[in-house]
């Protein structure tokens, strides 16, 4: 019972300037900009010395505009992500657009299923809405668990909205092959950008300009189950609209030469972040991790 009042708690909080059209909430970012770039100072130190070493070649005054574009970017990510409590199917099928839909044609044919690697870039949680382009296969997203319960039923009650199948981290390998037993193809969403637990590091690479520990999990499970291997290269066409675009990484991951798909991710995941770099979460620790 308590559960549950703390519950519709949140979902009242979150829902209620969800149900503000987005050009509302895009004002409240306009104004909230100068206080969490300004004011506050939101992992200001972090974003600096990531943007530093990510671009070495930069003057700081290039270092200071892409900071600024980033926490412009930021404060809509995260009115986008309120707005994700009461969106509709036909809206963020308006703001989410697919580029080449007919890539899967091949795969919905085979009836073989797809790892999918993407990053924290532009605004990956609107894209569970992939599901409602991408039929007969199923989205499924891979999720941490979250220490509220209550936080955490609230989000996976968004991505169910739209369809996809929510899966906890430490349940893939389980959850996947329930999956297969029952038929069903899948599309499994990774976000492989993130730092692995230190005693998790498989694999170095080089990653704007510096030694990177990279997260592997996606590879190893794609070797396990066999599963094809796709990047998801996503662009910002307009305020509060995105663009994805899939690209090959492996059609054969059990042959694929150890860490080959991992840094294949790596590179692609570089050419998107440099081509626009304001768009990527600068915020995250990414580089805490140093190699003996």
């Amino acid at each position: 019972m308590i559960k549950d009042l703390k519950y519709w708690l949140i979902y009242s909080i979150m829902v209620l300037p969800a149900l503000l059209p987005m050009r509302v909430l895009f004002l409240f970012s306009d104004l909230l900009y100068p206080l969490v770039y300004h004011v506050v100072g939101y992992r200001k130190k972090v974003v600096r010395r990531n943007l530093v070493n990510s671009f070495p070649e930069k003057s700081i005054q290039e270092i200071i505009a892409i900071e600024k574009k980033f926490y412009r970017h930021f404060c809509d990510f995260l009115v986008e992500s309120i707005k994700q409590a009461h969106i509709s199917k036909e809206e963020i099928l308006m703001r989410t657009e697919l580029k080449n839909p007919e890539f899967l044609d091949k795969w919905k044919e085979n009836g073989r299923s797809i790892i999918l690697m993407t990053g924290h870039y532009a605004n990956w949680e609107w894209f569970a809405s992939l599901n409602y382009r991408i039929a007969p296969i199923r989205l499924a997203g891979i999720y941490r668990q979250l220490k509220n319960a209550e936080m955490e039923r609230f989000f996976l009650n968004i991505r169910k909205s739209y369809g996809a199948i929510p899966i906890e981290k430490e349940k893939t390998l389980r959850e996947l092959i329930k999956l297969r037993k029952e038929k069903v193809q899948i599309m499994v969403a990774f976000v492989s950008d993130q730092t692995p637990s230190y005693h998790n590091i498989h694999y170095w690479s080089n990653f704007l300009n510096q030694e990177t520990a990279m997260f592997s999990g996606a590879e190893r499970i794609a070797k396990m189950v066999d599963y094809d291997v796709v990047y998801m290269d996503v662009t910002r066409v307009a305020r509060g609209k995105y663009m994805a675009e899939f690209k090959l990484i492996s059609e054969n991951p059990k042959e694929t030469p150890e860490f080959e798909i991992t840094e294949k991710y790596t590179r692609m995941m570089e050419e998107t972040i440099i081509r626009e770099p304001q768009y990527w979460l600068w915020t995250h620790k990414r580089w805490k991790h140093k190699r003996k």
